[in-house]
This record gives structure tokens, sequence and C-alpha cells, in this order.
């Protein structure tokens, strides 16, 4: 046996230091000290009754910020692409038709992971910064006939809220899953999944919750539950396969939970923890501080010039708000310069959007006017100090 050859890193001698920053961009926003304590709590077993218990609290704050008495909720160890995965591996065989609205990023990542599994994808496109009418949504329905329709609640590359009622009436019209991402809206806007007939609803852990990226919260109708049970194919993914899932956290008729993998239980602290934090406050409360505060914070964006990317206000999306990139302007000047300047992170747009906006995020803990007066201070500094070509 040769002796090592590869020396202990240096880098790995020195201590971890991690800077505090006012996370302000579309996410991971602020972690506050309640859930970074949970989450520091000691470790123990992924099949103790102790975590099944925290577990089992989990549930119960996923179907309350979800609004849903859905049986099958629990969350997957992953982030919100890992949910977006878990419902279109589940509910999709080869073959299958899939209907994907798309107005930014979002739409775009789920029909590459539909295409990916051999469906026939087709979609229905509006332009960045707009949505897709529910005329628009029928015809297509009628059309393309899907098994499952794929929209994007709150579109955080484009900074779009996009309305849900009478969707869920159409998909079923058309014997067809409904299936949201709420990934950056859930706890900061509206929403009712039994309600509004939403068939699977995912979220993550890194935005309104607070807690850190890591666990999805994902929740399953017993519309489809019907379709994912009956499947005559294995889904693509044993990590994501629900009847694996569900037996893990108890959603299933099991006498007993067999080992499927090793759960993140410190992420579980942590985010039941941010799901105890929403119910203290209350959803409606909490809906209601977004919305006073994207509003203030639009307000002081126009009092300075700037332009909201998203013209029609009902459509605003309360926790990442869109500001047209000034002109004259290099947006990554603006927005190193506030890093540098200010410690404090805001984005440029993704997918669509690059080029176009500037993205703020103002969520869960974040979310108050003292923070929309930060931003709005660091952006007129910056408008101020960086270069703007006359041209």
């Amino acid at each position: 046996m040769s002796s090592i050859s590869i020396p202990p890193p240096q880098c790995l001698k020195k201590r971890l230091v991690v800077p505090h920053r006012h996370m302000f961009g579309p996410g991971p926003s602020n972690v506050p000290p309640r859930i970074l304590e949970a989450g520091a709590k000691p470790v123990i077993g992924h099949m103790h009754p102790e975590t099944f218990e925290i577990m089992s609290d989990i549930k119960s704050g996923i179907q309350y910020m979800f609004q849903t008495q859905n049986r099958t909720t629990l969350a997957v160890s992953g982030t919100g692409h890992t949910a977006m995965e878990c419902a279109i591996f589940n509910t999709v065989e080869p073959g299958e038709s899939v209907l994907v609205a798309v107005n930014g990023i979002w739409g775009e990542r789920a029909f590459d992971m539909a295409e990916r599994i051999g469906a026939k994808v087709n979609t229905i496109v509006a332009p960045p910064g707009s949505y897709v009418t529910n005329a628009e949504i029928e015809r297509a329905l009628s059309e393309h006939r899907p098994v499952l329709f794929f929209l994007t609640h709150g579109e955080s590359s484009t900074g779009v809220l996009h309305p849900l009622d009478g969707i869920g009436e159409l998909c079923h019209k058309y014997n067809c899953l409904f299936l949201v991402d709420s990934v950056a809206s859930i706890g900061g806007a509206p929403l009712y999944m039994d309600q509004q007939g939403i068939d699977i609803l995912y979220t993550g852990s890194q935005k309104v919750l607070n807690a850190p990226p890591g666990t999805a919260p994902i929740s399953f109708s017993e519309r489809a539950c019907q379709k994912v049970f009956s499947r005559t194919t294995k889904p693509v993914s044993f990590f994501l396969d629900l009847s694996w899932l569900a037996n893990y956290w108890g959603c299933d008729d099991k006498p007993a939970r067999i080992y499927h993998h090793t759960g993140p239980v410190t992420a579980f602290y942590s985010l039941r923890e941010s799901l105890a934090v929403l119910a203290d406050e209350g959803l409606e409360k909490s809906w209601e501080r977004h919305q006073k505060v994207a509003e203030y914070f639009h307000a002081g964006l126009e009092s300075m010039g700037l332009k909201l990317f998203v013209k029609e206000k009902r459509a605003r999306l309360p926790t990442v708000t869109t500001i047209i990139a000034p002109h004259g302007y290099d947006w990554k000047e603006i927005t190193a310069y506030i890093m540098k300047t200010h410690n404090l992170e805001i984005s440029g747009g993704l997918g669509s959007s690059v080029g176009l906006v500037l993205r703020v995020g103002l969520m869960g803990c974040n979310s108050s006017k003292a923070n929309a007066d930060m931003v709005l201070a660091a952006l007129r500094d910056a408008l101020k100090h960086c270069h703007r070509s006359k041209v």
C-alpha cells in the first residue's frame, strides 16, 4: 500500500467565516435567529419517533400554508427544483401530453423536465411581464388534452403574480391535473389549494419561509394520487418516487415506515420552525404585510423615476419586484456597487429577463418598510455613483 500523496488542504486549516449580508435578492432570504437556532439543535436519527413527530408538525404546517386537507402532504429533501421534478416525474408517463404555461424561466424548466422523461410537451407562451388568460388556457387544454398543466404562481424571473381563479375548474373539465409552482409566492400572496382546485402544489424553504435552502414542501390531491398510484411504469427517479416518500412521511396506510433515504433532520428542524413562525403571524396578516410593503416600495421606486417591469398592478408579485434596468447604466455595475458599498444583495434578470430588469426580493422577515427604505437608499446611491452612458 502506497503512502498518502494528497496532503491536507491548507484552506481547511482556517476557521469557517461567513459574512452577514442583507439578502434582498430573489432568494434565498435572511434566516432569523429563531430558525437558525432550530437548525443547530442536536442531530437525531431520521427514523426516530421524535423525528417522525417533527415531520408530522411539518405536514400540519404545510397543510395550513397551502390551505389544503390533502393527506399526501410532505417536504421533499432538496430545493424547489426537486419538488418540481417530484411532481412531474410521478404524474407523467412517457408519451403522455403535458401543457406548460411559459412566462418566465420556471415554465421553461418544467418544459425541459417533462420532455426529458418522454412526454409530449406543448406550451402557452406569454411575453415576460405578462401572463396567460383563462381563455388561452382552455383553448390549449381542448386542443392538446394534456394529463398535466403546469403554471407558475409567482414568476420570480419576471415579477409576475399569475391569477389562479377558474384554472383548476378548467383543468378538471378536460380531465387534466393542475400543477402550480408557488416557490416565490407562498406566504406572501393569497393562495388556496383546495378552493382553487390545485392538484399538486409545491414551494421552497428559502424565500418567504426564511429557512435555509434544502427542503421543498409539496402536496398531492386525491385526484393526483389516483393518477400517480395507477401508473403502468415506475417513476424515473427512485429518490422522488411518491410511493416511497408517502410512506416515509406517514401519508399511506402501511403500519410501519420503511427506510427510503436519510432525511436531512436538521433541515427539518428549520422548516418546522419556519412554519411555526408563519402560523404565529397568520397567513392573512403575512399576505397583507407583503402587499403593503410591496406597494410602499413600488411608490418609492416610481418617485425616483424608476419604472416597474410589470405594468398591471394586480399582476405584480408582492415578494419579488422587477425594476426596468435604468437606461444608460450597466446593471452588473449597479448590483456590484450595492453589494460592495451597502453589503446588500439585489440581482439582475434571469432567463428571458436578463439585461432587462433588476430584481429585489423582500420576503418573510425581510418584508418591512425599513428594509424597503434601505434598498431605495442603496439604489439612489448607486445611480449617483455608477457610470452612466450618454448614448
